[in-house]
């Protein structure tokens, strides 16, 4: 496979789909849609094809459900495209635009981004996302997904292009890196001559590798510790639905919650309450000292190791620490990596807008689960990523986050004096 020449391809593809219409590409998007509920057969053969050599591999519960795909899950991914369709086109809209004293009119006008490179892990339904995001914004796109979904990936490309055909849109727009050899990712971070950001979805060593070897824009995010701080304040029967939502509705994702901290005066009554609720879900704690002291002795919770509390779960345990107050909540959080999706648990509305100034994450939550970080529960539709580094986008990347905006100024044949 000649990646270089993917990324040719891709550039000279970005120049067609930048003239596009709004109407042509949401035509688009409901052909993908439509063929993707008449592919539902050959998806999930596909997809139970890498299942079956993921459990050959000893893959863990949690990754075999981010890998899995049912009928249910393909049709609400096909439901993303067509609430693609329906959101509104950002490309062509003006941020701005005002006259300058000299007379010119000037104006910020939004643009696609070009060509986006697309490097993930285990979920097949990125590659249905990224391929509806970017055609709505006009941007040309190279996937190169996991080799755990290889064989599910092919055939949704296979969808993927069939839509573009019919939609008299070039193939190249969304391509796929099939060889699944870690060079070619090497080779795709370094063809600045054509694609124009690196958006990386996995762990934290893709993010590292793509950020150390990159000679393009790399967006970081995907991972990060999410906290939730229990107040003393909190309504505390009702704390435990958030807990258990934000926790086990689905463990394996990126937006899951890995550690809760307790204020002191009430952990001794609050935490042998959480425990039989988890444990109906299988949940084990690790707890830190003052927390194991406050639980019962069980063989699902165990004292708290070095480095348990800077560790993304992505399945069923929790990580559990007293705090004495919320100063010493929002220190532990800025020690421990939170930058994604992080919450509070309060009655008290100046505890809140406390939290909420100085938790320095992408989300923030005020009595809520951390499980809300998504760019469909956030009305943007599917998502590129979710961004946990500060420029360009932050947060569930939605369609305004692949695009840039050109200056457009107008005159009546002025110069400058």
């Amino acid at each position: 496979m000649n990646v270089e020449q993917l990324g040719r391809q891709a550039k000279q593809a970005s120049v067609e789909l930048m003239k596009l219409g709004s109407q042509v590409k949401n035509k688009a998007l409901a052909l993908l849609a439509d063929e993707l509920d008449a592919a539902i057969t050959p998806i999930l053969q596909a997809n139970q094809q890498d299942l079956a050599q993921a459990r050959e591999q000893g893959v863990s519960e949690a990754m075999l459900d981010r890998l899995t795909l049912n009928e249910a899950r393909i049709q609400a991914i096909s439901a993303d495209v067509r609430h693609v369709i329906k959101l509104d086109d950002p490309v062509g809209s003006e941020l701005e635009s005002r006259l300058l004293d000299n007379g010119m009119r000037l104006s910020r006008r939004r643009v696609p981004l070009g060509v986006v490179g697309v490097i993930y892990e285990a979920r097949p339904n990125v590659t249905i996302d990224i391929a509806s995001l970017c055609l709505k914004t006009g941007n040309a796109v190279i996937l190169r997904g996991g080799k755990e979904t290889l064989h599910t990936n092919l055939v949704l490309v296979e969808v993927i292009q069939r839509a573009l055909k019919k939609a008299q849109i070039p193939p190249a727009a969304i391509q796929y890196i099939e060889d699944p050899d870690r060079a070619r990712v090497n080779e795709l971070l370094r063809l600045e001559q054509y694609v124009d950001m690196i958006i990386p979805r996995g762990g934290e060593s893709l993010h590292r590798m793509c950020r150390e070897h990159s000679s393009i824009p790399v967006i970081i995010g995907g991972f990060g510790i999410s906290h939730m701080y229990v107040h003393e304040s909190a309504n505390l029967s009702r704390a435990l639905d958030v807990i258990v939502n934000a926790k086990v509705s689905r463990p394996s994702t990126c937006n899951s919650l890995d550690t809760l901290l307790v204020d002191a005066s009430i952990a001794t009554s609050f935490l042998p309450q959480l425990v039989p609720v988890l444990r109906m879900h299988q949940v084990k704690l690790v707890a830190e000292a003052r927390a194991y002291d406050c639980l019962p002795e069980s063989d699902d919770i165990q004292r708290a190791q070095a480095g348990d509390f800077d560790t993304e779960w992505l399945g069923l345990t929790l990580s559990v620490k007293v705090v004495d107050d919320i100063n010493e909540a929002l220190a532990h959080m800025r020690a421990h990596n939170a930058s994604h999706s992080d919450a509070i648990l309060t009655e008290s509305l100046a505890h809140a807008e406390k939290f909420v100034n100085e938790v320095d994450s992408a989300a923030v939550y005020v009595n809520a689960s951390t499980r809300f970080t998504d760019g469909g529960q956030f009305g943007l539709g599917a998502e590129v990523a979710v961004s946990t580094q500060k420029l360009h986008a932050r947060g569930p990347m939605g369609l305004d986050a692949l695009t840039s905006y050109k200056w457009i100024g107008v005159g009546d044949y002025l110069i400058r004096q």
